[in-house]
């Protein structure tokens, strides 16, 4: 898959390394060049600095021709709105962004959005541990991230 990745925080460069590793073509974006340093030196894929919603850096990252594209910065704003630039004027396939309020997570998946939303996900998963007595993907994760070798 040709993917990109918007935010190269500590969500952003963990997928991009994640993804990297599993064979796929990655380029991030993100505002700084200081933040790509999160990749470490094993990450060969794409780095493009700039602001996700100027067309002129998503078409230098690949959006034409990209088969995924995940928002994953700390802004709310900056993800739905690359999200949907994504979706409705490039038409890429997958779009997938984090949005951390639930109500405003709920109304973009409405609209056809995939949304992440951590608060949702943390509190689903304590939830699951105090009913269950175990994370449900805690094992799963944790040692695929191990397994990676970063």
């Amino acid at each position: 898959m040709n993917i990109i990745i918007l935010g190269c925080g500590r969500v952003g460069s963990t997928l991009a390394r994640r993804m990297y590793h599993d064979g796929h073509n990655v380029t991030v974006v993100d505002l700084t060049g200081e933040a790509f340093r999160r990749l470490g030196s094993k990450f060969r894929g794409q780095r493009v600095v700039g602001n996700g919603l100027d067309r002129d850096v998503l078409e230098r990252a690949g959006i034409s021709s990209c088969d995924v594209f995940v928002s994953v910065t700390e802004g709310d704003n900056r993800n739905i709105m690359t999200a949907q630039i994504a979706k409705n004027v490039y038409n890429v396939a997958h779009v997938i962004t984090r949005i951390n309020d639930p109500i405003r997570a709920d109304a973009y998946r409405q609209m056809g959005i995939v949304t992440i939303c951590s608060p949702t996900i943390i509190s689903g998963l304590v939830r699951d541990y105090l009913t269950e007595g175990r994370w449900a993907i805690e094992h799963d994760y944790n040692q695929d991230y191990i397994a990676m070798n970063i």
